[in-house]
């Protein structure tokens, strides 16, 4: 289980089975507006095309294959640069007013605003190293204007259960307790009190998981409203997910719902939702380094703060290495 600190609101570390299937620190800004999003509407395959491997007639295959890749055209914004990544991702680098969140009605035609001052004290006072995520190995970036997004392929969505659960988290056992059947998890938290902020450090590491549906993640939870259908979640971390990403590489996420799951929100920007104003980390992309057993430590720093003038949440990322 990766260490971790956390101040103000939750944090926690998930391993999900489904049945039967000193150091200097080195800092960046990262920060999302997070908009209250109508119901995610998508095309739908109700065959569950990505796990049971049926047998399709040839236009049963093409009417599917057409869903699937104008679903991909609604998620991939046309970039103004490609980078390829060395674990095999696609970076795009889209122009910020073109993102998926400005997609939303209530965004339509807007431009981003400036990214607001942190809370007092929380400022960060060294740059970001070249290689804290895999892609940027290539040594290439994303220029002024872009933020970098990792493209969606064919092959994400087949493993889906289905094109609308594309990005989005099962609706079954939202729990906050580790009873849940295949839910195993360790949780620490704090309640009661009214909180404008919440911060959190977390080890990062390559849990392995046993099987493609399975995942394996550590993160922090903001919640309120009650683990039913009004449930309201911002959620960011690191999480391993083959189903998802295709690979075992520990990935920076987000998520956040309204509705306990049900028919908002989704992981990173493979919907409306979070607006991205950072051009050098990519939603879903690779964590390097990792930390290893009796060998160097890293972690992510997590800070999620409310903002008056917006009315709405921010997120920052700081990545630290023990060398």
């Amino acid at each position: 289980m990766a260490c971790s600190c956390c101040y103000g609101l939750p944090y926690n570390h998930h391993h999900h089975r489904n049945q039967p299937l000193s150091p200097p620190v080195i800092s960046s800004l990262l920060c999302f507006l997070l908009v209250v999003a109508s119901p995610l509407v998508c095309a739908d395959d109700s065959s569950d095309f990505g796990r049971r491997n049926q047998t399709l007639r040839p236009d049963e295959e093409l009417r599917k294959m057409k869903l699937i890749r104008d679903h991909l055209q609604k998620i991939n914004k046309p970039p103004v640069k490609t980078i390829q990544s060395p674990d095999g991702d696609i970076i795009d680098c889209v122009r910020t007013h073109q993102q998926p969140a400005f997609d939303h009605p209530q965004l339509t035609g807007q431009q981003p605003l400036d990214a607001p001052e942190r809370p007092t004290g929380q400022n960060p006072s060294e740059e970001l190293p070249e290689d804290y995520q895999l892609w940027r190995l290539s040594g290439e970036s994303c220029p002024d204007g872009t933020i970098p997004i990792r493209r969606s392929t064919e092959a994400d969505v087949l493993r889906a259960s289905s094109i609308r659960r594309h990005g989005r988290k099962s609706t079954k056992n939202v729990r906050r307790d580790s009873s849940s059947t295949g839910h195993e998890h360790a949780v620490g938290y704090v309640s009661g009190d009214e909180y404008y902020g919440a911060k959190a450090s977390i080890n990062v590491w390559a849990p392995k998981v046993t099987s493609p549906y399975e995942f394996s993640l550590s993160q922090m939870w903001v919640i309120s409203g009650s683990f039913s259908d009004d449930l309201n979640t911002i959620e960011a971390g690191w999480q391993v997910s083959p189903e998802l990403y295709g690979d075992n590489y520990p990935r920076f996420f987000t998520y956040w719902t309204t509705d306990a799951y049900q028919a908002t929100g989704c992981y990173n920007l493979l919907c409306s939702g979070f607006v991205q104003t950072n051009n050098k980390i990519a939603i879903g992309a690779a964590i390097s380094p990792m930390s290893a057993y009796r060998g160097g430590q890293f972690d992510i720093s997590l800070l999620i703060w409310k903002v008056r003038l917006f009315g709405g949440l921010k997120l920052s990322l700081r990545l630290n290495r023990d060398i």
